[in-house]
């Protein structure tokens, strides 16, 4: 990458809004594994994912796909204390591109569409969802068409050019409204099913709001009917809850943290109907419903005072579709930036691809950034001008892509 190259693309500047923890307000939210949208997105990449590396078998190249549009339905369900019934399946649709056939030597290939989707999506719910019945209580259906001839032809080349002209945001650090966020939903998840917390569902929200120096938390937690025995013992669920997130919250915030758990509870109710009570783990059993690209973003929050894209990176294919790759690359590059610039408080990071040009070759990368108060400017530029010009290399989209099908990157 020559000079003129970054002349061109890399746009350097400072940025010139205040901080985001200097703000009145801070509103972050996180949706966990259990939640329908996660599970829309989760599906939609490990489907990709099965793909990728059924193409890379079987032709040592990964062939072109977007599955990034999955549908949850959600089913019907009834529940009480102590028991329950999925009485109407939930419906998980797969939809998108793949290639289907190809030829090779003279001989043509069917690539097996079906059985891919299916088992993939019935893996990652078997691992991830710990009270579901998958065989009994979910329906999996795919509508996959065959990719446009013109895309497929772009993830061959040698330098793979991008297939949309989409652009991707990223940040960092972190502020410590969303350190606390995504720590009590992975923290509270990591704990379904474990013993003591057989009544947790994976379905867990967590919405939090700094006002100044306060931040109010609210968890939304499916609890487990078959783990619930009365309204007490829902009631010391709740309690327990709680008390988790605020220890999670001494270890992250030094100002005051008020938290709340499945405030729309009607905690009368000694039949449990008007409680958060589940019988499979996620809401998604009566009538949640969740698509691909409503969840997280890349960096696994949901940041509406940050810059954000609103590409779906789940399910896009990892060679040539900016709308993923790009969502990556703009939170690892912000992520480097201030880990190697000394006294930058926050750096943003946007790039913006055009459709059939080489992906490392994008129409701008912008890179904005606020350093720490009496910090020079000047001495950051030709830094992050350096590690920049590392990320637009050949190959670091190469490893990019390896990372990803193997599971090594955050994608939401």
């Amino acid at each position: 990458m020559g000079v003129q190259v970054l002349k061109e693309i890399i746009r350097i500047s400072e940025y010139q809004g205040k901080a985001v923890e200097d703000l009145d307000y801070e509103v972050v939210e996180r949706k966990g594994k259990g939640h329908p949208d996660y599970i829309a997105d989760a599906i939609a990449e490990e489907v990709s994912v099965e793909l990728s590396k059924w193409y890379l078998k079987h032709f040592s190249c990964i062939l072109h796909h977007n599955v990034d549009k999955v549908l949850v339905v959600g089913g019907q369900s009834w529940r009480t204390f102590g028991k329950g019934e999925v009485v109407q399946p939930i419906r998980i649709i797969v939809s998108g591109r793949a290639t289907t056939e190809v030829t090779d030597k003279g001989e043509r290939i069917t690539v097996p569409i079906g059985p891919l989707v299916i088992n993939a999506a019935k893996r990652w719910l078997n691992k991830n969802i710990h009270m579901l019945n998958v065989e009994k209580d979910v329906i999996i259906d795919y509508r996959i068409g065959r990719g446009a001839a013109e895309l497929e032809r772009l993830v061959k080349t040698g330098i793979p050019l991008a297939n949309d002209t989409s652009l991707g945001i990223g940040y960092a650090p972190l502020s410590t409204t969303e350190k606390l966020t995504l720590s009590v939903e992975e923290e509270l998840s990591a704990k379904c099913g474990s013993k003591g917390w057989e009544f947790l569902g994976e379905d867990i929200k967590v919405m939090s709001l700094r006002k100044g120096k306060n931040i109010n938390i609210t968890v939304a937690a499916a609890i487990i009917a078959q783990y619930t025995s009365s309204l007490e013992e829902y009631r010391e669920h709740k309690e327990k809850i709680k008390e988790e997130v605020y220890k999670i919250a001494d270890k992250i915030v030094e100002g005051n943290v008020e938290v709340f758990v499945n405030t729309a509870d009607d905690m009368t109710d000694k039949t449990g109907k008007g409680l958060y009570l589940v019988v499979t783990g996620t809401s998604a059993e009566h009538g949640d419903d969740g698509a691909t690209g409503r969840g997280n973003r890349a960096n696994g929050l949901i940041t509406p005072l940050r810059p954000m894209s609103l590409e779906a990176t789940a399910g896009k294919n990892p060679v040539s579709h900016v709308g993923k790759i790009y969502n990556v690359l703009a939170f690892q590059l912000a992520n480097e930036i201030y880990s190697r610039i000394p006294k930058i408080r926050e750096v943003y990071v946007t790039i913006l691809s055009q459709i059939g040009k080489p992906i490392n070759k994008p129409q701008i990368l912008a890179i904005s950034i606020l350093p720490e108060d009496k910090a020079s400017f000047a001495n950051m530029k030709y830094e992050a001008e350096e590690i920049a010009n590392q990320f637009l290399s050949p190959e670091y989209f190469k490893k990019m892509t390896d990372d990803i099908v193997n599971g090594r990157v955050r994608l939401f």
